[in-house]
């Protein structure tokens, strides 16, 4: 055996040897949601103490099978890559487990859709950045991972066809060069712990549908109300419906 096929077995072993410990297993299974939590929120899921789940972290971390994404204050950790994912799910599919969930504790009107500084977030920004990525309206930047929950927040471009949907739409916007804000970017959602669409598209975004009273804002927080006509509008133009969790009869 030559010492490059040694390293490999090693690194193999160390993998296996950190996945199979149950405290590990546990939040790996719970990240399997494609979403990120917080070491805390982890401790709670896999039953152990918070310097305790740290440490496990920190490993899964070093070994290359959890990423770090930093969001403000906040530090969230989620699942490096979709290989770590695929490996996990035969893992469980041939232990016949089902991943234990971390029940969000966000109101349930604050979850569904609110401002995030200038742009939209809530369940109703996630599913419109994966339909805008569906629809090709946007692409990632060469070389950025295509999830719409890349740890890296990836840069985005709009495509032809979304310059197009945008001018249809009415909305005619050039990046700003010069801005220290980027043009398109994945922001991660603090309750829904995926990406939302930011940067100087999002802002936009957000300006024109609260101007086109898709979307109201409360008297008071960050809240929106998602108004009848922006229900309307959200199917026609992107094929989005939800149920009346958090709408405006206006």
């Amino acid at each position: 055996m030559d010492a490059s096929q040694a390293d490999v077995n090693q690194a193999v072993a160390q993998i296996a040897a950190a996945i199979a410990e149950p405290t590990r297993a546990r939040m790996l299974c719970a990240l399997m949601d494609g979403r990120a939590y917080t070491a805390t929120e982890l401790a709670m899921v896999a039953e152990t103490a918070a310097s305790t789940a740290s440490a496990h972290l920190s490993r899964l971390t070093e070994l290359g099978l959890l990423s770090k994404v930093s969001q403000g204050r906040h530090r969230y950790f989620r699942l490096a890559n979709t290989q770590v994912a695929q490996v996990l799910e035969s893992m469980m599919q041939l232990a016949g487990q089902q991943p234990k969930s971390v029940q969000s504790t966000t109101p349930a009107s604050l979850r569904f859709a609110r401002s995030c500084y200038d742009h939209l977030a809530g369940t109703v920004a996630v599913a419109l950045l994966q339909r805008l990525l569906q629809q090709g309206w946007l692409c990632p930047e060469s070389g950025a991972e295509a999830l719409t929950g890349s740890l890296q927040q990836p840069n985005y471009q709009v495509t032809v066809l979304g310059q197009a949907g945008l001018s249809a739409l009415g909305i005619e916007y050039q990046p700003k060069p010069h801005s220290r804000k980027r043009y398109a970017c994945g922001c991660l959602d603090w309750s829904e712990r995926t990406a939302h669409l930011g940067g100087q598209l999002g802002a936009v975004l957000l300006a024109f549908m609260l101007e086109k009273q898709w979307l109201r804002r409360t008297l008071v927080g960050r809240e929106l109300q998602l108004t009848d006509l922006g229900k309307r509008q959200f199917h026609k133009q992107f094929a989005l419906q939800w149920p009346s969790v958090n709408s405006d009869p206006h």
